[in-house]
């Protein structure tokens, strides 16, 4: 019996807070009082059922009745940063079958119940300090900041995209402490055998991968998108005339997409037929899904659809979207919605979604481009 409980201010609160930290795993409250009462004696089950419901979501998760977990600690100024509450939240819009919610994703996750999202497909701020409000006002003001906003090419004006080149060592660290919290609140939410499946670029691409791995998702390899971007070739600045035949970095004609998986529940036979996850559904019975899709640039009707600088084209993320529920049943979860291309997608081939998004421009700007991008390349664009 520890004797800092006994006489600690507290003690009960104490005694809960370290046996489900230390457990890491969502306990019942039966579980919770045997702790406890092991640690500092009889404690009255309603007294910890009492405190697991007032902090609840501040420092448990509920992850179902009667279920907790302690809340992931993350650093205070990833927290800051990143993960702070809306002051202000517009109501959540019905888009045929998706939903678009104005939420941070840490926050909705934490409240949403247990084993309810079947599939993940996202492009996320992988590179987050691009997503910042500084840099974003530098993009929307055309001042470019982290962002490259590459000069117009045969009277046509390229996307910004970003220079991930410029991160220093502190905010590649950021990106892996980033995606390992995202990880572990995205993880209690997802039915075994969910797909998740998260846009990525060769320069952070391991980075990420890594801290989602640590986060308890199983590695399943990456889908190829095959596209022609303007990231690298370029030859050493301020010295184009001396080193004609040098590219700084190649010029890149791919994007890695990672792709992961909760783990099962028994066989994949067993949690198709309990979950309806487990694998990826076929484009046709005689040919399986594919990790390499060839896929054109987002194209500028597309972008006056949803000028959000990380647009993805429907042709590609269609493809990806059926592909991520085997059974055709399920709902998809978008943490990052930006201009909503992932719900389109979803629309487009018949499946439920949820998007989140906390910018209110970029959200305002879903409303408008889900509609029109679902029905984008059906001869009503």
């Amino acid at each position: 019996m520890d004797e800092q409980y006994k006489t600690a201010p507290g003690h009960v609160r104490d005694a809960i807070l370290d046996t489900l930290s230390t457990s890491g795993a969502a306990m019942s409250v039966q579980e919770i009082a045997s702790r406890v009462e092991a640690a500092i004696g009889p404690t009255p089950a309603s007294s910890i059922r009492s405190y697991l419901r007032l902090n609840t979501p501040s420092l448990f998760i509920r992850e179902e009745r009667g279920v907790y977990r302690a809340r992931q600690k993350y650093s205070e100024s990833l927290r800051q940063k990143y993960f702070a509450e809306l002051e202000k939240k517009e109501k959540p819009l019905r888009l045929a079958k998706a939903e678009l919610i104005h939420d941070d994703c840490f926050s909705w996750m934490e409240r949403r119940q247990s084993n309810s999202i079947h599939a993940v497909l996202t492009d996320p701020p992988y590179g987050l300090h691009e997503y910042t409000r500084e840099q974003q006002k530098k993009l929307r003001e055309g001042k470019g900041g982290v962002w490259r906003i590459p000069p117009s090419f045969d009277g046509h004006r390229r996307s910004p995209l970003p220079r991930f080149t410029t991160l220093d060592r502190s905010q590649l660290d950021e990106i892996g402490q980033f995606f390992l919290a995202w990880t572990k609140t995205l993880f209690p939410i997802l039915v075994p055998g969910a797909n998740i499946v998260i846009a990525s670029n060769p320069l952070v691409s391991h980075i990420v991968a890594n801290a989602v791995s640590e986060g308890g998702l199983e590695r399943r390899g990456e889908i190829i998108r095959l596209t022609m971007t303007m990231r690298g070739g370029d030859r050493p600045k301020g010295a184009h005339g001396e080193f004609e035949e040098v590219s700084v970095l190649p010029r890149s004609m791919w994007e890695p997409w990672l792709v992961f998986r909760k783990p099962l529940d028994g066989r994949v036979q067993d949690n198709l037929r309990k979950w309806k996850t487990g694998g990826f559904r076929r484009p046709e019975n005689d040919r399986p899904f594919g990790d390499v899709i060839s896929s054109s640039p987002t194209r500028p009707k597309e972008r006056k659809l949803a000028p959000h600088p990380s647009l993805k084209p429907q042709g590609f993320l269609r493809q990806v979207a059926r592909g991520i529920l085997p059974l055709g049943e399920g709902v998809v979860l978008d943490p990052f919605a930006g201009a909503g291309s992932t719900l389109a997608a979803c629309n487009n081939v018949g499946y439920r979604s949820i998007g989140l998004e906390r910018d209110i421009d970029y959200f305002k700007m879903a409303a408008k481009a889900v509609p029109k991008l679902t029905d984008y390349g059906n001869g009503r664009d």
